[in-house]
């Protein structure tokens, strides 16, 4: 399947304002891959696909999670979560996608995991601050975001832990083990 393949069928899965906000991880991830010494053609593929499954019936998320070895601990935590590891399941299964590098960027740009890679990092940072995102303290991320991909995405994980402890909500573990190892990254 050739790129405006991928792109249409990735298009037809979600709603108008949610392919805008893909087509923003797109031109972000690029950016990003071009000013941290990343593949932009891999940027680009992992972006595409990053939401593949958002709008999937969440029984179908979880079905995909629960029969195919995917971590199951997931389940017991928001539903958010859920399309990033169903999305990269999918990309390989549906779209023969077999380089780990990419499914992994899919597969994190969630919750974030230990040891981030520099795709894992591009395409999870894009997805925070492509152009349509509009949240307190988006614009501070991206001003961070032109000097270190580490502490744009700490601010970045920082907001959502603070708006899931301000909604009452559980917080997922790697998310917060992501965070800590990014400001171990930083201090050495």
């Amino acid at each position: 399947m050739n790129r405006e393949e991928l792109i249409a069928a990735v298009k037809e899965q979600m709603p108008e304002r949610r392919w805008l906000h893909t087509l923003g991880v797109m031109e972000t991830s690029v950016i990003l891959a071009k000013r941290f010494g990343g593949d932009p053609v891999k940027a680009d593929l992992a972006a595409i696909l990053h939401d593949y499954c958002k709008y999937w019936p969440v029984q179908e998320q979880a079905k995909i999670i629960r029969e195919n070895g995917l971590p199951q601990d997931l389940l017991d935590y928001d539903k958010e979560l859920w399309h990033s590891h169903a999305g990269a399941y999918i990309a390989k299964e549906q779209f023969d996608i077999h380089d780990e590098e990419i499914l992994d960027a899919i597969r994190y740009h969630t919750s974030g995991r230990v040891q981030m890679t520099l795709m894992d990092k591009i395409v999870c940072l894009a997805d925070y601050m492509e152009p349509g995102r509009d949240f307190p303290g988006v614009d501070i991320i991206r001003e961070i975001a032109g000097q270190s991909l580490e502490k744009a995405l700490v601010a970045g994980f920082d907001s959502t832990i603070s708006f899931l402890i301000a909604k009452g909500k559980r917080i997922y573990p790697l998310t917060i083990l992501t965070r800590n190892d990014l400001i171990t990254q930083i201090n050495t």
